[in-house]
């Protein structure tokens, strides 16, 4: 019994930072963001009031608009997020509740940047144990709540967005194949939020000092990314006894073009079959990866071979390959009697 991906959602706030407005908020320009990063605009849920319960489900409605999904057969949705909205009680729980799922159970995961495969990867477990036949799994992340809009070094990276996808059980030869997961905490300190957990309690001090905003280590981070990735890829390749020659797209974290392009030179993978929309959005973290295959879930065709990769805080990566199953069937576009769309497939 596989787990296969057969239905994909999304959603982006409709609010967009562009370089341009953050150059006038720190000493930077569009052109030097764009060159560094490869970014030219992040979305914002902040100034729409929005939260992560929020993007999670607005990306699930997206998914339910979009298939024909009965939402009391979801057994179970594992929320992938490093914003959830509340210190104390999981955002999986409130996402269940306005996503509909009254019968199924729900938690949040923490795996930063390499959170939403480390839920794909869990989800897959459960379908593949037979205990289970419909998981939703969500990346979603609101940055901006954690962002320092003072701060170059990483306010010019983040934006906020939610996936999501769903997974059922398969007989066929297809969906989610051998994952290879890392975790290595000695770079804890290198990308993390110091303030406002257990060790660093939220008090006058940490806000003076702004620590309750992401703190990173910038030129670390990029070399670790791009060894770990194209190292981690390669393991799960040959774990799945596929060679690069058998992939035809590589969908991997949104964190920075030049990674992205380093990696694909590593892998020796052409970057005609990556897939890249980190200039539209940013880095979203958890959301990245199911952001990537809701833009691009057309050019996926049965039988394909994908290559995720991912890296992030922690530290923690992976990698894993899909070979890409029959997708449910889309909803009818319905119109009212006065031709105002109802149902629809396009971008919230």
């Amino acid at each position: 019994m596989n787990a296969t991906i057969t239905a994909i959602g999304g959603f982006v706030p409709s609010y967009v930072l562009s370089n341009e407005m953050i150059s006038k908020m720190v000493d930077t320009t569009d052109e030097w963001i764009e060159k560094r990063t490869g970014i030219k605009e992040r979305r914002l849920a902040t100034n729409e009031n929005l939260s992560t319960s929020d993007l999670a489900n607005a990306a699930i409605q997206n998914l339910l608009d979009t298939y024909e999904i009965d939402p009391l057969e979801i057994d179970g949705l594992v929320l992938a997020t490093a914003t959830p909205d509340h210190l104390l009680t999981p955002t999986a729980s409130k996402v269940c509740e306005i996503s509909g799922f009254t019968n199924a159970f729900g938690f949040d995961l923490n795996g930063a940047c390499s959170g939403f495969l480390y839920a794909l990867e869990m989800a897959t477990t459960m379908i593949e144990s037979g205990r289970y036949k419909k998981v939703v799994v969500v990346g979603a992340d609101t940055m901006s709540s954690i962002v320092d809009y003072e701060d170059r070094n990483t306010c010019i990276l983040f934006g906020d967005g939610a996936g999501a996808v769903l997974l059922e059980k398969t007989e066929k030869e297809c969906g989610v194949m051998k994952s290879i997961l890392r975790t290595d905490g000695t770079g804890t300190s290198a990308l993390y939020v110091p303030a406002g957990g257990s060790k660093v309690p939220a008090g006058m001090q940490s806000i003076l000092h702004r620590e309750h905003f992401i703190k990173q280590e910038g030129s670390y981070v990029f070399k670790k990314a791009v060894e770990s990735m194209s190292s981690v890829s390669q393991d799960a390749l040959a774990s799945n006894d596929l060679s690069v020659k058998d992939i035809d797209w590589v969908v991997p974290h949104q964190a920075n073009l030049r990674i992205i392009k380093a990696v694909s030179e590593h892998l020796n993978i052409g970057i005609e079959k990556v897939k890249v929309n980190i200039h539209k959005y940013g880095n979203t973290t958890s959301a990245t990866i199911p952001l990537c295959l809701w833009d691009f879930k057309n050019d996926f065709k049965e039988g394909q071979n994908i290559l995720i990769t991912t890296f992030g805080a922690g530290f923690s990566w992976g990698a894993t390959c899909i070979k890409w199953g029959v997708m449910r069937a889309l909803k009818a576009v319905q119109y009212s009697t006065n031709g105002e769309l109802l149902k629809h497939n396009l971008m919230y």
